[in-house]
């Protein structure tokens, strides 16, 4: 069994395969899926224990405190196991890194790419991921990942403006208000969303996407807003993990 781990800025997602993409089984195809918040990590193991896991690629965007802390998990859960640790490289699985440092291009990012163009081969593509960071990039219909944006998420939008400001409350993100609301908590759920629609949009302008790939926690409060054509994909950073597991340890093509 195949374990894939994206450990993000707030929750560390998981996805059991039986194995890599072929021979009939596609990329994100799972046999069982979850996620928890940093604070609740002893949860995995009894997620994990019994399915006979032979192999684990995790993409790890958290820093060395939440490496040193998987690893501590997985030698203890599973002692004979060696954890590959997913990176950004200049070519992999038919993704060529655009990035002028390949290496700091964070793991998540090339991850999503790779996922996305999986599932929507041959096409210009943006990929937004709206989770604590929104990250919208572009990926080309021949398989270069040209480039991106990183912007605050809606959490951290809404969270900013209650912080920095003397009469704005805090906001939940929540149902889609109306774009001109006609009252302050709804004005400021509607901006931080539009504005997270708009960067999205205007990256899809710019590179005449065929296919917005939306994925991430505040996917479904921003998608609704886009008026370029997309699909949301829940976990594009664990699709693009299953997808390079079939050539991690061959050299880049």
């Amino acid at each position: 069994m195949l374990l894939l781990v994206d450990a993000g800025n707030t929750r560390v997602k998981w996805a059991l395969a039986a194995d890599a993409p072929g021979n009939g089984l596609d990329a994100g195809d799972w046999v069982t899926h979850g996620a928890v918040p940093h604070a609740e990590l002893e949860r995995l193991p009894a997620a994990w224990l019994g399915h006979g896991i032979t192999r684990a690629i995790i993409s790890n965007v958290a820093g060395a405190a939440m490496r040193a802390e998987l690893e501590a998990l997985l030698s203890a859960l599973l002692p004979d196991l060696a954890p590959e640790w997913f990176v950004s490289m200049p070519a992999l699985a038919g993704l060529r890194n655009g990035y002028r440092n390949p290496g700091q291009l964070g793991s998540d990012r090339f991850a999503a790419a790779l996922g996305a163009r999986t599932l929507a081969p041959g096409q210009a593509l943006v990929v937004a991921t709206c989770g604590t960071a929104t990250t919208v990039d572009a990926v080309s219909a021949d398989g270069v990942f040209i480039g991106g944006m990183i912007l605050p998420g809606v959490g951290l939008m809404l969270g900013a403006l209650a912080r920095g400001t003397a009469q704005l409350p805090q906001v939940a993100t929540g149902d889609l208000p109306a774009t001109f609301a006609d009252n302050t908590q709804d004005a400021i759920l509607s901006g931080c969303l539009s504005a997270q629609a708009g960067a999205i949009e205007r990256a899809c302008a710019a590179h005449g996407a065929a296919l917005c790939i939306v994925s991430g926690g505040a996917a479904s409060h921003v998608a609704p807003l886009l008026s370029v054509p997309y699909r949301l994909l829940d976990n594009s950073v664990l699709v693009g993990l299953h997808a390079a597991a079939s050539v991690m340890g061959n050299p880049p093509c």
